[in-house]
């Protein structure tokens, strides 16, 4: 659980070594954690909801259309032209054949979202691919817009996160008849003291499963964390295909540019043996431009969960894409399409090693996209517990913190006087790379500043005040 406090421990006081520095390692988790829990949540809950926020973002350029529609390629070409410089990237299966197709085009790493009339050929609307709402929202979330350095942040704090609630859960865990009130339910007439205690104490017990849940399944899309993740498999051999969950804005970016870059390779290669292709528009467009119209088709007959990606060849002699980008990613299944509309290969979500199919549950489950509405608002309801949380644990350290110093608990024992504990912190800081490094950073600091600034040292609470008299 989020405490920045140091309530009153539940029936009567424990006195063992080890057991406070349980409750401060809980204290300053909480301390370093509480800002980034409450952005999390907000960013996080609101994310939640991209499918009803884009509908409504993106309404005006469903049912466009009323008659037949252009050739695929015509209508990637309008949508190349519209972004000079730049060549087909993606083309997205409309879920209607009214609506504006939605073309990615770009130049390097950064893409364009086209909207094109599919009977016209119109360009409706046009927006960087990283500038539209969802996806900065995404970036507040896993990166603060910071780039590695953001996603570093949140991952710390995530780890520290996993630590407060696993300390919290231990201190708060029923012991020798301890009662239903305070426990399961809050007991709301009995001072605000006790209303806040237990306010804290019954949220966190209720929320703790379901924010330990989101916090781990989130764990793949840190920068840190991921790569750490990524090179795990790749040494015991459980690494198979394009992982399809994000790996931070850096890395996608990279990703993009080589393929951009193959992706031009490929006009030129084309264009020297058809020099007519050299000319207008149509010269940006993948190679061959008919090629475009056999693989729509044949990507259209497959039947994929929308919304479906088609993207070029990015080497000679290679096939085409086709990625189901549900939002609901158990249901995502992909293909390879020759230039001539002949399927290469399909792959399921069932074909996909176990690993990425349990992240591929965790991610979707995360975004609450695997149970439609129900798990959105489970969500929500973890998210708004873990800000009550934060609330909670700010007022209890505002009402009990003494003057003078911060209100950390007293540190009454090395960790090694608890076995236990000391293979918890071994375990996280195995697992979670960052939570090591930033615990054995607090550790020197501690010592640091217990020699070059003792008053300092004294105020965080890592040592007791000399007693007067």
């Amino acid at each position: 659980m989020d405490a920045v406090s140091t309530a009153t421990i539940p029936a009567g006081p424990r006195t063992e070594r080890w057991y406070r520095a349980v409750w401060r390692w809980h204290f300053y988790a909480g301390l370093f954690c509480l800002p980034f829990v409450l952005w999390l949540s907000v960013t996080g809950g609101l994310y939640l909801f991209k499918p009803q926020i884009e509908a409504v973002i993106y309404a005006p350029y469903r049912n466009v259309a009323s008659g037949p529609s252009l050739a695929p390629e015509a209508i990637a070409a309008s949508a190349v032209a519209a972004v000079p410089g730049s060549v087909l990237h993606k083309y997205v299966l409309p879920e209607s054949p009214r609506d504006a197709v939605q073309i990615l085009v770009g130049r390097g790493a950064g893409d364009v979202r086209v909207w094109v009339d599919p009977q016209t050929g119109a360009v409706l609307h046009q927006v960087p691919e990283e500038d539209r709402l969802m996806r900065v929202v995404f970036r507040l979330h896993g990166e603060l817009l910071a780039g590695n350095l953001g996603s570093a942040l949140v991952e710390t704090a995530a780890c520290w996160t996993l630590v407060m609630l696993l300390t919290g859960l231990f201190l708060w865990w029923p012991r020798g008849g301890a009662r239903l009130a305070g426990l399961l339910y809050p007991r709301l007439r009995r001072g605000r003291a006790l209303f806040w205690r237990d306010i804290h104490a019954v949220t966190g017990l209720w929320i703790s499963l379901g924010a330990l849940f989101l916090i781990v399944s989130g764990l793949p899309w840190a920068n840190a964390w991921g790569d750490y993740f990524r090179q795990v498999r790749v040494v015991t051999g459980t690494a198979s295909g394009r992982q399809d969950w994000s790996a931070g804005s850096t890395t996608e970016s990279a990703r993009r540019a080589r393929e951009d870059a193959a992706m031009r390779a490929m006009i030129s290669e084309h264009a020297e043996h058809h020099g007519q292709m050299t000319m207008g528009s149509m010269a940006h467009m993948a190679p061959p431009p008919a090629a475009l119209n056999a693989v729509i088709t044949r990507a259209t007959s497959l039947h994929f969960a929308a919304p479906v990606e088609v993207s070029p060849p990015t080497a000679p002699g290679t096939p085409w894409q086709v990625r189901s980008q549900a939002e609901n990613r158990p249901r995502r299944d992909s293909a390879e399409i020759a230039s001539d509309g002949r399927v290469v290969g399909v792959e399921r979500f069932a074909d996909r090693h176990w690993i990425d199919r349990a992240v591929g549950y965790g991610v979707a489950i995360h975004e609450g996209a695997w149970a439609g509405l129900a798990n959105q608002l489970l969500n929500l309801a973890v998210l708004a517990g873990l800000v009550l949380l934060c609330v909670s644990s700010a007022v209890l350290w505002w009402r009990r913190r003494p003057g003078g110093g911060l209100g950390a608990p007293q540190s009454l024992a090395p960790l090694h006087h608890s076995w236990a504990l000391v293979l918890l912190v071994l375990a996280l800081a195995a697992a979670m790379p960052l939570f090591g490094l930033s615990l054995g950073l607090a550790a020197i600091t501690e010592a640091v500043l217990g020699r070059i600034a003792p008053r300092l040292h004294l105020w965080m609470g890592w040592r007791k005040k000399a007693a007067s008299g």
